[in-house]
């Protein structure tokens, strides 16, 4: 347990092209996003799990299921609308009210293997850390420092320099990408800057196999056999 407060956002707009209520889709038995819900209300951290959509039956769902609830505005639902100022008029609608918390926590419900467990831990190492912010991250399996990209002229260019792409891999830093699950920050930074990543950011390191992040009807196929074994 901790005294810090901890808000825990559920982004989850209505509206999805690849995949129609892509957020409440069923997945295992249940709407897609309910699984993170759960995971949420079962931390011994987070102290208040906060949905936000501008769907009225995505805000039912998560209500039926024990979430607090926030009505997302139009221009903040759209296809190219971010995550953070989702995020800041969250914060911001329950500071008016006197809801101030420390943290903020930012659980997309695509990230469904993300369990409760995976958000205890992050969360104890960045309160046991000096770091400001944490995302979760999955070693690459191909390193991007030996990738290419191509200028004006059609030419290949390293993505960094033109020795990376032919050095062993095991003479190159380690890498990670980013696989959606958790975004963990302090709230005065986060409303300051209106990022996610700052200065003093650590990793939470996942297994690749729990890092999917469902985009395509063939994500749903594979949680769907990942689930079954939950």
């Amino acid at each position: 347990m901790t005294d810090k407060r901890i808000l825990a956002i559920i982004p989850a707009r209505g509206g999805s092209k690849g995949i129609p209520n892509k957020n409440i889709v069923e997945v295992g038995g249940k709407p897609l996003m309910v699984w993170t819900i759960e995971a949420a209300l079962k931390s011994k951290y987070i102290t208040k799990t906060l949905v936000s959509s501008d769907s009225d039956t995505i805000l039912e769902i998560a209500k039926k299921y024990q979430a607090q609830v926030i009505n997302r505005p139009a221009e903040l639902a759209t296809d190219e609308a971010r995550s953070e100022p989702v995020m800041a008029h969250a914060l911001i609608e329950l500071a008016e009210n006197g809801d101030i918390y420390d943290y903020v926590i930012l659980l997309q419900p695509t990230s469904p293997l993300r369990n409760t467990a995976d958000i205890d831990a992050a969360i104890q190492l960045l309160l046991k850390s000096d770091a400001t912010a944490l995302i979760s991250i999955y070693k690459a399996d191909k390193h991007p420092l030996k990738s290419f990209t191509k200028n004006d002229d059609g030419y290949l260019n390293g993505l960094v320099n033109n020795d990376f792409p032919f050095m062993p891999r095991q003479q190159l830093p380690e890498s990670f990408y980013p696989n959606g699950a958790i975004y963990l920050i302090k709230t005065a930074i986060f409303l300051q800057t209106g990022k996610l990543f700052t200065d003093k950011t650590i990793g939470f390191e996942m297994p690749i196999e729990k890092s999917i992040d469902i985009d395509t009807a063939n994500d749903i196929s594979t949680i769907n056999d990942k689930l079954s074994s939950y």
